[in-house]
């Protein structure tokens, strides 16, 4: 895939975990943008990169596509380790 302005490393990528009701869990994506949630002026860098954990959205420094799955199943052990 090539680059653009949304996906400047040029893979677009959805990785989830759900419940048994088929409710996410856990996300990491960069399906949409998410806008910083500070108020006022000044730059604002509006990121696709990002992970869902439950309700809550936060930006996700994406590095490489290692790094990526690395940190997702990160997560999932650590969620399902609480189950």
């Amino acid at each position: 895939m090539n680059p653009e302005q949304q996906i400047p490393h040029g893979v677009r990528y959805s990785l989830t975990l759900h419940d048994r009701y088929n409710r996410r869990i856990l996300g990491f994506d960069n399906a949409h943008a998410i806008r910083p949630t500070r108020k006022g002026y000044g730059g604002r860098k509006i990121t696709w990169d990002h992970k869902h954990k439950c309700d809550k959205i936060s930006p996700y420094e994406y590095e490489s596509s290692s790094q990526l799955l690395q940190d997702f199943w990160e997560e999932v052990e650590r969620i399902m380790g609480k189950e």
